[in-house]
């Protein structure tokens, strides 16, 4: 059989450096699959993000005197970004507002979560449902998850990870989409106990990593405000590359370790643990 030529395959990098740091060429980024170094064919910027905002309907109803700031912050995006609003409960993604460039649309559709009575529901499930119907649109994807990191269907008793969370970071690797989660405390007594609490920022900060996101979290209470990181997430957002690499590709589809490093002072970077690649056609 003839060997398939390689393929372009392309995930998204950001970039995390001092503001005197000097911006990042292709040279400077070092990718590794597996142990093997491979080199960097692309490294653009890609000036059309798809970012959905996601509500957990579980965390408490205070969670909402953060949302003038979240409405900022929605405001601020650039115009080529396609923000969507949704709230996740009984296992499922309920859209507000669908993938808009108006961007006060999209702010209001915001409204308080449900606290204790959306409860009963996993996130990382109904993360997953928007997932499998986003729409195939443009490379560069990202999610904010506001949740408890908590899922009262598996309990704790599951183990540390929750059975959910792996199958979602493998789809988001598969798609292309960074998640940056956000953790808030529950509104329900249960959703407040230490275990849960410790349990759902693990969860949360596992899926994060591992789809080159990052958690924010200050302890285990309430946040005095939500709005240092929704402005460290927007900084983020404003510094992404497009990374391509060739492969060649399997018969069957599989997911690859990758680690991308730059030696340059004082800059780290964001990437998911593993890509996809696809089967050949």
């Amino acid at each position: 059989a003839p060997t398939e030529a390689p393929r372009p395959v392309t995930f998204t990098v950001t970039t995390v450096s001092a503001e005197s740091a000097p911006a990042l060429s292709k040279a400077d980024v070092q990718l590794f699959l597996g142990n093997e170094r491979k080199p960097v064919a692309g490294w653009a910027e890609d000036d059309t993000l798809h970012l959905a905002i996601l509500i957990d309907d579980t965390i408490a109803v205070g969670a909402a005197d953060n949302w003038n700031d979240l409405r900022q912050f929605i405001l601020a995006q650039p115009a080529t970004t396609h923000v969507a609003v949704g709230y996740l409960r009984f296992g499922v993604a309920t859209l507000a507002q669908d993938f808009t460039t108006d961007h006060e649309a999209a702010a209001s559709a915001l409204r308080a979560p449900m606290g204790a009575a959306g409860s009963s529901s996993s996130p990382y499930v109904a993360t997953m449902d928007l997932l499998r119907r986003w729409p195939n649109a443009g490379p560069r994807r990202s999610i904010l998850l506001i949740s408890t990191g908590v899922d009262f269907f598996a309990g704790r008793h599951q183990g540390p990870i929750l059975p959910d969370v792996d199958p979602l970071i493998r789809r988001a690797q598969v798609q292309n989409t960074n998640i940056w989660t956000v953790f808030y405390p529950g509104g329900g007594h249960r959703a407040r106990k230490f275990t849960h609490v410790l349990n759902g920022q693990e969860n949360l900060a596992r899926l994060a990593e591992a789809t080159g996101g990052e958690l924010f979290a200050l302890g285990p209470g309430v946040p005095a405000s939500l709005k240092p990181h929704f402005d460290e997430i927007a900084a983020h957002l404003g510094r992404q590359h497009l990374l391509t690499f060739m492969a060649v590709r399997g018969e069957k589809g599989r997911h690859v370790d990758v680690n991308v490093r730059t030696e340059v002072p004082d800059t780290e970077l964001l990437a998911p643990s593993a890509v996809f690649l696809p089967a050949a056609k």
